[in-house]
């Protein structure tokens, strides 16, 4: 019997990642480089990791509440008050286990067998292929590409829309593009998304990695409170916390039950202990995350530098994010690429098939790193471009 064929049709169809392909292919090599991921090669900063293990120290390992301590709550809404410049609710926010588990409750929310979901490509694969496991389809809607930028068509949005959708999945700042939405595009999409009875699902974990002056326009920014959003995020970015796998998502009040509900019926909670440390890096965190964000433009503008040089590296300077997505003059199959690179340059990039349509030419680098390995593999990569 092949057992494979006994399992549900979309868990069949869960596409293998395209980064994590490479990731393997090049994992363990002397003197790699690694770029791949989307992730700083900074440790989780002390007082974060402290809290934590006084936490675990103090016995803090029992069932807890499935919504998040009280505390975390109340210092998300203390951050986004900061951040976003009004008053929250701690009712407004649900913690999960990682923004991977807050984009897939999101879907199972609004969408399901036979739904469809917009969302804008290229793209970090992973909120198109839990669209799919959950059943809905997703549906991709190329952003728009010149020699200097990136932006989104809204009137390509309006036509991807049929009598089967029922969501618009926003991140902004984006990965893998840096594609930022300004005000006026975001107030746009959302009355799209009222005028035809749509959820949004925002995904703005990069909100903060924002390089022309202060944070990213939110949705935030243009919604009412009765909008029907759901804004998912992360702890990994802002505060180096990758492996950690917190979230949360933000909400109407009116839903927290709901979300309770599907935590409960699929992690049944943060660990206790772990919710300490996010409370550290929700209250503590500001001072880390601009010296994150500071270091982040430099690297950006060091990785651009070296490649714009090479004369064949074509790419728009992202405005946001912390990733570089560039094409190559005579680079045909991007992920062929990719390994290539990692076997002749020693540099771990992610390719750019990856990301679905308006991807497949494209490579992206992840900058977040120490200044010396960029400018290294910056290097390597352009050593590498003269083979084509």
């Amino acid at each position: 019997m092949d057992l494979v064929e006994t399992l549900r049709a979309e868990a069949r169809a869960a596409p293998e990642s395209g980064i994590v392909a490479v990731m393997n292919h090049g994992r363990g090599r002397d003197g790699m480089i690694p770029l791949w991921a989307g992730e700083s090669d900074q440790p989780t900063p002390a007082f974060i990791a402290d809290a934590a293990s006084r936490a675990l120290g103090n016995g803090e390992t029992f069932y807890t509440w499935q919504k998040g301590i009280p505390e975390v709550r109340q210092a998300l809404a203390r951050y986004y008050e900061r951040h976003f410049g009004r008053s929250f609710a701690p009712e407004e926010f649900i913690l999960t286990g990682s923004g991977m588990h807050a984009i897939q409750l999101a879907i199972d929310a609004v969408a399901g067998k036979g739904d469809e979901v917009i969302y804008l490509s290229p793209a970090w694969p992973n909120f198109a292929a839990a669209a799919g496991i959950s059943g809905a389809v997703p549906v991709p809607v190329v952003l728009d590409l010149t020699d200097n930028d990136w932006s989104c068509d809204v009137e390509k949005i309006a036509a991807a829309i049929t009598p089967h959708t029922r969501a618009i999945f926003v991140n902004t700042p984006s990965n893998p593009t840096g594609w930022t939405a300004d005000r006026e595009t975001l107030q746009s999409i959302l009355e799209l998304a009222r005028a035809r009875g749509l959820w949004v699902i925002a995904d703005e974990i990069y909100a903060l990695f924002h390089y022309d002056g202060g944070r990213a326009p939110s949705f935030i920014d243009v919604m009412r409170d009765d909008d029907r959003i759901l804004f998912v995020n992360s702890f990994s970015k802002n505060w180096s916390m990758t492996g950690w796998r917190v979230g949360w998502i933000k909400t109407h009040p009116s839903l927290q039950q709901v979300f309770e509900n599907l935590i409960q019926y699929s992690t049944s909670g943060v660990a206790q202990f772990m919710q300490r440390g996010a409370v550290a890096a929700l209250d503590e965190g500001d001072a880390f995350v601009a010296r994150q964000v500071a270091h982040a433009r430099q690297a950006r503008d060091l990785v651009c530098g070296i490649l714009r040089q090479t004369g064949k590296v074509r790419f728009a300077v992202p405005p946001g994010a912390f990733y570089l997505f560039f094409s190559i003059d005579g680079l045909g199959d991007s992920r062929a690429a990719a390994f290539d690179i990692v076997d002749h340059a020693n540099v771990g990039l992610a390719p750019g098939t990856a990301f679905g349509a308006g991807g497949e030419k494209f490579l992206r680098l992840c900058f977040l790193r120490r200044l010396d390995q960029l400018e290294e593999a910056a290097n390597r990569i352009a050593d590498w471009t003269r083979r084509l």
